[in-house]
């Protein structure tokens, strides 16, 4: 997929020069000749990387790089300035920006701190996907639509069966007591049987392992719980 690119520039010659160069990454790039139409194309779209001069027309760069940063905290931008003050440069980060760079500029060290951005954007997608979803063996879990797929096959949980399904995943490997169990997933104030982790227990079993062929929910005889792959 090809990474979008923001350029908000009132000077013909530098956004075509950037448009050409990034197009030649194998970017996708849009050109706003002014503060308002580059707030627009900000907010309507989704963008790896935003390239914004200071000096711009009818809204100026600051302006628009603060409208952006009250609905948008994610998206990278480069300020682009013909000024080189430290002040300049401190206002301009101190309002959102990602980096500054000073007219005129190094073509291939813009391009190249474009490259860090998006690399930095995939990482932190990917590490926010890790943490949105839990991979056991066949198991997958999502957190965020609280869907259960074991073998490719969707399988319903209550609240409770899924509550005690994902805190066994975020300690896999380790050995849980009922003790730890009930405290986590039922809270310090349950005054209900302490034997409802067991049977809790047995209800996904019934549905995590019972119609697969490796077991992944374990008993450690006289201590607690696992959820772990039988070959580890």
């Amino acid at each position: 997929m090809k990474h979008k690119i923001l350029i908000i520039e009132d000077e013909d010659k530098i956004a075509r020069i950037l448009e050409l160069e990034l197009k030649h990454e194998g970017c996708e790039t849009t050109i706003a000749a002014n503060g308002r139409a580059g707030l627009e194309y900000a907010l309507k779209e989704s963008w790896d990387v935003i390239i914004l001069d200071i000096m711009i027309p009818e809204l100026n760069g600051i302006e628009v790089l603060r409208r952006i940063r009250k609905s948008d905290q994610l998206t990278s931008i480069i300020l682009l300035s013909a000024r080189d003050s430290v002040m300049d440069k401190i206002n301009g980060l101190d309002h959102g920006a990602n980096d500054y760079m000073t007219k005129p500029f190094d073509m291939e060290e813009l391009l190249a701190r474009i490259r860090v951005m998006i690399r930095t954007k995939q990482q932190l997608q990917h590490k926010q996907k890790n943490e949105d979803e839990f991979v056991l063996a066949d198991l997958k879990v999502n957190l965020l639509t609280r869907e259960v797929i074991r073998g490719g096959e969707k399988v319903e949980l209550t609240k409770k069966e899924f509550d005690l399904l994902t805190f066994l995943l975020e300690n896999h490997h380790h050995v849980l007591s009922r003790e730890q169990i009930l405290e986590k997933v039922w809270g310090f104030d349950y005054l209900g049987d302490t034997n409802v982790v067991d049977v809790y227990i047995g209800y996904l079993r019934k549905k995590i392992d019972a119609p697969f062929h490796e077991p992944l929910i374990h008993t450690i005889r006289g201590v607690g719980f696992t959820i772990k792959e039988n070959n580890r």
